[in-house]
């Protein structure tokens, strides 16, 4: 699609990624909403501030009603209680399929109609390498990336006949406030954002875009062994 002339949506819109995607969007010509549950932490000249709670379906009801011209979603908004499925707080874990998955649903839900009606258009979710391989101490978040990855399938299918392409952004750590604590590579979100838009605009399904996501998307095909070498045979 092209990015020029058209009006985004991105939930988490108020730092990290989600300003990127913001500030991108605008360089790029279009009218951006900037979403946040405190819109008033939203610091990018240009946008549009919006509030909306993902999990909260009147807001997400408001959001349709005040963003009407809607023709590019970008579901940016999540969290990570890094809760660990087996000892950790299953609150922790609720939370972010609420957010993740049951949040980005909602969202798919209410704005697609949209977007239809203005003639077609896109859907970004961001997702995760973690939508591929699990780790013990951060499993809900991984269940909750993984739900968000199968979701976006069905809703690729279900969508393209009726003019909307559903895009999937795979990527791994980032320099953001929600990898800090964590070990690794890190991927510059502002070159995240880039590769991610320039998928939207290419019509791509999925965009891998650093090289761990590239890595154990390939490794999917040796199964249990190749994705947790530490199990042995």
């Amino acid at each position: 699609m092209d990015i020029s002339g058209s009006t985004a949506l991105v939930t988490g819109a108020n730092r990290g990624l989600g300003r990127h995607f913001a500030g991108q969007l605008l360089a790029r010509g279009a009218t951006v909403y900037a979403a946040a549950r405190n819109p008033g932490s939203v610091d990018l000249e240009g946008v549009i501030a919006l509030a909306v709670d993902v999990t909260d379906p009147e807001s997400v009801a408001a959001a349709v009603r005040d963003a009407g011209d809607v023709t590019l979603l970008v579901n940016n908004a999540g969290i990570a209680a890094n809760a660990n499925l087996l000892t950790g707080d299953l609150d922790g874990a609720r939370r972010e399929m609420e957010t993740n998955y049951f949040g980005t649903l909602s969202m798919v839900r209410a704005f697609a109609p949209v977007i239809e009606s203005n003639g077609g258009g896109g859907i970004l979710n961001v997702l995760s390498v973690l939508s591929w391989v699990s780790y013990p101490d951060i499993g809900g978040y991984c269940a909750s990336k993984s739900a968000a990855w199968s979701m976006t399938n069905a809703m690729r299918l279900e969508l393209a006949p009726r003019g909307i392409v559903v895009t999937g952004l795979h990527v791994g750590l980032m320099d953001t406030d929600m990898a800090e604590g964590l070990d690794g590579p890190r991927a510059d979100p502002a070159d995240v954002a880039g590769q991610a838009l320039d998928g939207v605009e290419a019509g791509d399904y999925e965009v891998l875009a650093d090289e761990t996501s590239r890595q154990v998307r390939a490794g999917l095909s040796g199964g249990v062994a190749s994705l947790y070498p530490q199990l042995g045979n």
